[in-house]
């Protein structure tokens, strides 16, 4: 599958857990806009509304060749699709004090996927300790010294 969009901030500010893959409802529009690479995860997140999880604050920009369609939400909640094993695990671990389910890309293939990520909160230490590491293998990789 093929990567269209993907919420890089995500895996600098939490450390993730567990991954999962889920299904989307989407429009005929939303499908060819996803697919186009108009699509934007910053800030999104998943929330439950009764026993249906919902993706809040992704967008899908119009798919600029379809008609114009009035009252379109760009930024509308979406519905995810997943197994209600899957369901029940998501479920538990956003009710764990300090774990989120975030979006971390959305695939395309045959179907529109996005790749569900639980994850804890770094602190701002181990965010700068991360960087540092990284700032020292990229030396590394260059064959300086450090």
């Amino acid at each position: 599958m093929k990567v269209v969009a993907k919420n890089k901030r995500v895996r600098f500010d939490y450390e993730i857990l567990e991954e999962l893959e889920a299904g989307m409802i989407l429009t005929g529009q939303e499908v060819k806009s996803v697919r186009a690479g108009n699509a934007d995860l910053k800030g999104a997140y998943v929330s439950f509304l009764g026993s249906k999880p919902i993706l809040k604050n992704s967008t899908i920009q119009p798919y600029k060749y379809a008609s114009n369609l009035t009252g379109y939400d760009p930024g509308r909640d979406r519905e995810l699709l997943l197994r209600k094993g899957e369901l029940e695990k998501l479920r538990a671990a956003s009710e764990e004090k300090g774990i989120s389910v975030l979006p971390l890309e959305f695939r395309s293939g045959r179907m529109i996927k996005v790749l569900l990520g639980v994850g804890r909160g770094r602190k701002t230490i181990d965010k700068r300790r991360r960087i540092k590491e990284r700032e020292v293998e990229k030396k590394i990789r260059k064959g300086e010294e450090w």
